[in-house]
């Protein structure tokens, strides 16, 4: 019989539906792979039940004809999405133990489609991170390794990195996620798999645990881009209970997929071709440029002038949302209440805060407080906003001249844990690729274009004007097949 964990998302669904295997089995092999792989730290809670439960009513609907879109398709959930009665943390101890009592617009809307829940899955704490590394309950690793022999234990990327080593590893066939500066692009690229940051506003943010407001969003992240469409699909949707949500209606972006872009232009940003680019990387966007060509596409050149002080303008901005975000954890209301012996209340903020947060999350608490401080709000946070103004308009401008921009998702492939976990600023370039479609809310996604010359994953990223999701997922589509990516990394654990 077939590895039914190696199938994807449609795959699953199609076969289900033609009888060809229950959704239990389908349930019980994903379950069982995710038992065997405790080494990559990949899930911080497991939820075999539920994955089981929503199975044997998948089954029950096959037998009454009554399927929803999803039904016989197991998922695992990132752990910044609130899961009613199930512990949700942030990969945080501010938030261990916390049981939420009501579902994510986001997770209930896929358990509504059919879905059902493999596990919660880790990632960098409370969402700050490149490299999964700063989880209180420890880093994922990928299951990647380079092929010089070296062995070394490979960053998965983050904060995402939960969802991605565990689709790369299949212990899912696809996740959720969530990108404020590239947190499911660069993941994505990192293990060879796909993952979209739709429009911001299209995926509601009630829910989901904040890092930034005005920028996080949630996407999927799965094997292919065909699955990337059916996920968004039953993703997205207006949410009244999310002021930032987006009210249009949710097109049918499976069906719409095609590689064929004859008349479509793809638009290169000059600015990306740094000096000292990685070969590997430079070597990949051609190829990339090659195979939209030969989809019928035409090449364009285009600037995007202001992208490089996007890295510095997040920095700011991110870290100043984050400040006002996280002062709810203060030991009153809910999560961790550190108070120590004759405590008085300062105490117990000082304490719990101390204790609650990673030093990556300090770090951007205090950054963030520094820059909305009387004295320093102008001089950096409402520059920063201006600056992210001029990059919006720079997207807005480029796209007059083509309909999507091809560019590396990620300055290299992934890099080996612990390699850049004492350099702050190092790890904050990981994103230089992906934060200025951030900036802009609009739409980008990662899929793998090759393997550097140790054997790793390389992305390449598709950004798209506004609420043109297909657009992107079309140019994906057309590279997907093309490239003909298919490395997957050995079962090693």
């Amino acid at each position: 019989m077939t590895d039914l964990t190696n199938l994807t998302v449609a795959q699953i669904r199609d076969g289900f539906r033609a009888g060809d295997f229950s959704a239990r089995e389908v349930a019980e092999a994903f379950n069982a792979n995710v038992a065997a792989a405790k080494a990559l730290n990949a899930f911080i809670v497991e939820t075999p039940e539920h994955a089981l439960s929503a199975a044997d009513q998948a089954d029950k609907d096959r037998a009454a004809g009554t399927l929803k879109p999803l039904s016989g398709v197991p998922i695992g959930m990132k752990d910044l999405f609130c899961t009613e009665g199930v512990q949700t943390t942030a990969a945080s101890h501010m938030l261990e133990g916390f049981t939420p009592t009501y579902e994510s617009t986001v997770s209930q809307k896929l358990w509504d489609a059919g879905a059902g829940m493999l596990g919660k899955l880790n990632l960098d704490q409370f969402a700050m991170g490149s490299s999964n590394e700063t989880s209180y309950f420890g880093n994922v690793i990928s299951p990647w390794r380079r092929n010089d022999g070296s062995n070394a234990a490979l960053a998965p990327g983050g904060s995402s990195g939960g969802s991605s080593a565990a689709i790369a590893a299949r212990l899912c066939p696809a996740a959720t996620g969530t990108d404020t500066g590239g947190s499911i692009r660069q993941p994505a690229a990192f293990t060879g798999i796909s993952g979209i940051k739709p429009t911001y506003g299209r995926c509601s943010r009630w829910g989901i645990i904040a890092f930034a407001s005005s920028l996080d969003q949630a996407g999927p992240m799965a094997q292919d881009v065909r699955d990337c469409a059916i996920l968004l699909e039953n993703m997205a949707g207006f949410d009244a209970k999310d002021s930032t949500s987006l009210n249009l209606p949710v097109p049918q972006w499976e069906a719409g997929l095609s590689s064929d872009l004859k008349g479509k232009r793809i638009g290169i940003p000059k600015e990306y071709r740094v000096e000292g680019l990685d070969a590997d990387v430079a070597r990949v966007w051609d190829d990339g440029i090659a195979w939209l060509k030969d989809a019928g596409a035409e090449i364009v050149e285009v600037s995007l002038p202001h992208s490089k002080y996007a890295l510095p303008a997040y920095y700011i901005i991110a870290p100043a949302e984050a400040s006002s975000n996280l002062a709810r954890y203060d030991g009153v209301r809910y999560g961790l209440r550190d108070l120590p012996d004759g405590a008085n209340l300062q105490d117990m903020y000082a304490a719990t805060r101390a204790a609650g947060f990673g030093p990556e999350v300090k770090r951007r608490i205090i950054i963030g407080t520094y820059v909305l401080s009387a004295g320093f709000y102008d001089a950096y946070y409402t520059q920063a906003q201006k600056v992210r103004a001029l990059i919006a308009q720079d997207f807005a401008k480029a796209f007059e001249t083509c309909d999507v921009i091809l560019a590396p998702t990620a300055p290299s492939a992934a890099f080996a844990l612990g390699e850049n976990v004492d350099d702050p600023l190092k790890m904050y370039l990981n994103d230089v690729f992906a934060v200025p479609a951030s900036l802009a809310g609009l739409p980008a996604m990662s899929v793998p274009g090759g393997l550097s010359k140790d054997g790793l994953p390389l992305g390449l990223q598709i950004i798209g004007p506004a609420f043109d999701e297909q657009a992107v997922l079309n140019a994906g589509f057309a590279i997907e097949q093309r490239a003909g990516f298919t490395a997957r990394p050995e079962a090693w654990w």
